[in-house]
Parts: structure tokens; C-alpha cells; sequence
């Protein structure tokens, strides 16, 4: 084990995603990890166990039966090498999690190194399913991961996209960043700021400020960060509503961001089907007028804003008591009225020195109509993307768009919104700096 670093085990399943755990184990070694590789004989199809030797600076554990395998290792800490490493590794993530694995870890078969090694360790688990979204939907799959959570086991829920595939849906393998920082926040407390991976996988640093953890940026600590994330809805009746595509996604990335960061973070949140962060204060709201209010409430703690919510603009005057019964032939009016401008109201009632940046989802002319918000409103910044492209904003993995200031705009090309909630944390950093 490196001196100073915390031995984390990298279980390598077969399948095409393979290829980004060589960018987790680098990730967690910039985080202060010391990660070694067991890798499945199907995974050896896809990555050759040199890859990983190489970054790690380890042999790479493929079989049970390996030369060292019932041999005294050179430290003498060891007679058998999966008890060895079951019991020297501080954590097991497996990544990705083939639905074969995570069938032998919830039925506690042993024949191969990994799925042994996974009985006979006592550190805490965590598994990224990787697979056909077919696959990852069968009762079986979901079965076995329902079990594997009921024992303990952290699961990284997939993403939805394009699959290698060539099917759409769940099943992607979670970002590298946000499964090291899961490792970080499980063995850390979450303290650990886990860098996100740029072009061609090289790691951008954080933002050179002083304070760290483990060689990392801490550049926003002593900050209490407020982050508004989901969609709000506006009833019309007890049954509907009036609502937005938003998932959230890039709302809970930065409120996730910060906390790496060092920032104590407050995330208020209208609905989403998206996992109540860990070590977060989080508020749930549901309607405009809620979101508002509880904005208000946090308001004098915060040092910076985000308003990453996609709030309605508008609401239904006079909501109905009972399900509006469909009517044939019989057009049904809705009267709306203006939701709170809560953004506006965020601005005039901010402490002195708090920095609040708002979002623009614009469908044309996103640039101006970014500007046009950005003076209208009084804000610091404007995050302005166009959500009318196919496969980022709204309800997507990816991001790109424009941060905007007084003094300019930086243009944020498509990457993912773990990624793109470093990059604009690294300009709100610059605002304050």
C-alpha cells in the first residue's frame, strides 16, 4: 500500500464501459486514493490488465489461481491473496457492475476472484451497474439489486442515453467523477473534492485555492452555497397539473459540486426522481409560491446563490376542486396568472456581497435573451443554454450553453453536467475572487 493513501479495491467488470474505469482509477488516485485493480476474465476482452498496472503502479488480480495465490506475499501479510486483499482494502467499488456480477453478489456465489473477494470482505460496497437497458430493466436485475441494497451495498444508479448498443434508455454507466466521489463521500465524509476529467481524459485542476483535502481544491469553503433544482408544478386540478421537462439533474450536480468544494450547501428542490444528496440540507417544494418561500427563509445564510430551478411562470387562477371531467367536443379555458418573480426578489433582499447567478432555458436567441435577463434581473452571472438542441438541457445527461457577466461571456461546450457544474462553480469562484 502507497504510505499515506487509503487502499480502495477497483473491481473491473466485462462490458463495453470498461474502458472509464481506467479514468476512475486515475481519478481516485488525484483524489488521495491508493486503488488497486481485480478485473473479471471478461473484462480482460475489453481492457488489458497492463492499462491498469500502469496507472495504478499494482499488479492487476484477474484469477483465483495467479502465481502468488496460497503464497506468503513479501510483507507476510497473507497466505491467501482474495482474503488478503478482502481484508486490506478500506472499500470495493465495482465498476461497471455487469448484471452477471451483481447476480452472483445478491445470490452469494464465488467463482472468480471478485465475486470471493466480495464475501469475504467486510468494507463497504459499492457497485455502478453498467448494461442493456433490457437488461437493467428484467425483474431479475432489479431483484438482485433490491437485495444487494438491503444488505448494505451502495448502488450508483445508471444514466439514460444513447447505448453502445444502439438502444436509448438506462443503463449507462454513471460518470467516473461522480462514482469517485461517492467512493470520497463513503470513506471521507464527502471532505475529499474529486477533480472532473477534461478532453481526452486529462484531469483539469480546481481552482488553486489554498485550502485542501488530500491535494484537492477546497475553494469554496467557508461558503453556504443555495442551489433551487427540479421543476416546479401548478395545479389545475387534484389529479393535474401544469409542469416542465426539468430533471434537475444540473441543479443537484452543482449543489453536489459545491459540497466538494468545501461549501456548506442548501438545496431546495421542487420534485424529481433523482436521490436526496448525501450530507445536504435539502428542502422539498412543490409549487412556485413554495419554492419561493423556502428561497426566502435560507436566504440571509447564503454567501452565493444558484437558481438552477425551472420555475413556472405561470399559474392556474382558480384551481378546481375535483377532476375536471372531460367534456366532448367541449373546449376546456384555463385563466393563468403571473407566478412570484423570485429570482428578482432574491436580488433585492440579498446580503450585501452575495453573489447570485440565475439560468435562462431559452428555445431561440439564447445569447440575447440571456443578456436581456442578466440586465433585467440585477444578478451576478446568467447560465444561458438553448434547450431546443437535441440531447442537452432539459431532461439530458450532457450540458452546454454560455455564462454570462457584465464584463462577458464564457462559452461551456457539451460535456456532462457533473463536469459542467465544476465549470461554472469555477466561474462563480472568479466572480467572488
Amino acid at each position: 500500500m502507497s504510505a499515506g493513501r487509503v487502499k480502495v479495491t477497483v473491481g473491473v467488470c466485462g462490458g463495453i464501459a470498461a474502458y472509464k474505469s481506467v479514468e476512475l482509477v486515475r481519478l481516485l488516485q488525484d483524489a488521495g486514493f491508493d486503488p488497486h485493480v481485480v478485473m473479471t476474465k471478461a473484462a480482460e476482452e475489453f481492457v488489458r490488465p497492463l492499462t491498469f498496472a500502469a496507472i495504478s503502479g499494482h499488479k492487476v488480480i484477474t484469477s483465483l489461481w495467479g502465481e502468488d495465490a496460497g503464497v506468503v506475499s513479501e510483507d507476510d501479510e497473507s497466505s491467501i491473496e482474495h482474503i488478503h486483499e478482502a481484508q486490506t482494502t478500506k472499500l470495493l467499488i465495482v465498476a461497471p457492475a455487469t448484471a452477471d456480477i451483481l447476480a452472483k453478489f445478491a445470490h452469494g456465489l464465488a467463482d472468480d476472484f471478485l465475486s470471493t473477494m466480495f464475501l469475504a470482505t467486510t468494507a463497504p460496497v459499492i457497485v455502478a451497474p453498467a448494461m442493456n437497458v433490457n437488461m437493467w430493466e428484467h425483474p431479475a436485475t432489479r431483484a438482485n439489486v433490491e437485495t444487494l441494497r438491503a444488505r448494505g451495498v451502495k448502488v450508483i444508479e445508471p444514466g439514460s442515453g444513447y447505448l453502445a448498443c444502439g438502444m436509448v434508455g438506462g443503463g449507462r454507466l454513471a460518470e467516473p467523477a461522480a462514482i469517485a466521489a461517492a467512493v470520497a463521500e463513503t470513506l471521507g465524509g464527502g471532505e475529499t473534492h474529486v477533480p472532473e476529467a477534461g478532453p481526452f481524459g486529462k484531469l483539469r485542476a480546481g481552482c488553486g485555492a489554498p485550502s485542501s483535502v488530500a491535494g484537492q481544491s477546497l475553494d469554496f469553503a467557508g461558503e453556504t452555497v443555495l442551489v433551487t433544482a427540479g421543476g416546479t408544478r401548478e395545479a389545475i386540478d387534484p389529479v393535474r397539473f401544469i409542469g416542465n421537462r426539468s430533471s434537475g439533474r444540473m441543479g443537484y450536480a452543482v449543489a453536489e459540486a459545491a459540497k466538494r468544494r468545501g461549501a456548506r450547501v442548501i438545496l431546495i428542490t421542487a420534485p424529481t426522481s433523482l436521490p436526496t444528496p448525501a450530507g445536504i440540507e435539502t428542502a422539498c417544494v412543490v409549487t412556485a409560491e413554495e419554492m419561493r418561500t423556502a428561497v426566502m427563509q435560507r436566504l440571509r445564510e447564503a454567501s452565493i446563490v444558484v437558481m438552477a430551478a425551472a420555475v413556472s411562470d405561470y399559474r392556474v387562477g382558480s384551481v378546481a376542486a375535483q377532476k375536471i371531467k372531460r367534456q366532448s367536443a367541449r373546449a376546456v379555458l384555463l385563466e393563468l396568472e403571473a407566478t412570484e418573480d423570485i429570482l428578482r426578489e432574491v436580488v433585492a433582499q440579498r446580503v450585501v456581497g452575495t453573489i447570485v447567478v440565475g439560468f435562462a432555458a431559452e428555445t431561440e436567441d439564447a445569447l440575447a435573451n440571456g443578456r436581456a435577463k442578466l440586465a433585467s434581473k440585477g444578478v451576478d452571472a446568467v447560465f444561458v443554454n438553448d434547450v431546443s438542441m437535441e440531447g442537452i438541457g432539459f431532461d439530458a445527461e450532457q450540458n452546454a450553453g454560455s455564462f454570462l457577466t457584465r464584463d462577458g461571456a464564457v462559452e461551456l461546450p457539451v460535456m456532462s453536467k457533473a463536469m459542467m457544474a465544476d465549470r461554472i462553480l469555477d466561474e462563480v469562484a472568479k466572480l467572488r475572487g
